[in-house]
């Protein structure tokens, strides 16, 4: 995948979801998106910087992205549904520069 996957869905919308930004920062750092345990360490440490984050109602069913992952992120939606702490949900983050330097220093 393309080392610029953050950049592609940045050009998309200003305002990301937090689901759409982990699976393309994962494409980025050749790493499997579809750890849940490892998305709420994504979303405690984008907590812990402070960056401005919005609680967002995803329904992933409706969130697109390419078919063939359609049925994975479901899936991945379901089992972070089932947990109800706050590095479970899924938020909204408007795609700066600051921002893109903060998750991208994330290492899984």
């Amino acid at each position: 995948m393309s080392n610029l996957a953050l950049d592609n869905i940045r050009k998309k919308v200003v305002y990301q979801n937090t689901v759409d930004i982990w699976i393309a920062m994962c494409q980025e750092q050749n790493t499997d998106w579809n750890n849940t345990e490892t998305y709420k360490k994504f979303i405690a440490y984008l907590l812990q910087t402070k960056l401005t984050m919005k609680k967002f109602p995803l329904c992933i069913k409706e969130s697109g992205g390419n078919f063939e992952r359609g049925h994975d992120k479901t899936e991945f939606g379901e089992k972070l549904s089932e947990s109800n702490d706050e590095n479970s949900a899924v938020y909204t983050i408007k795609l700066n520069d600051t921002a893109m330097n903060i998750i991208r220093e994330f290492k899984s």
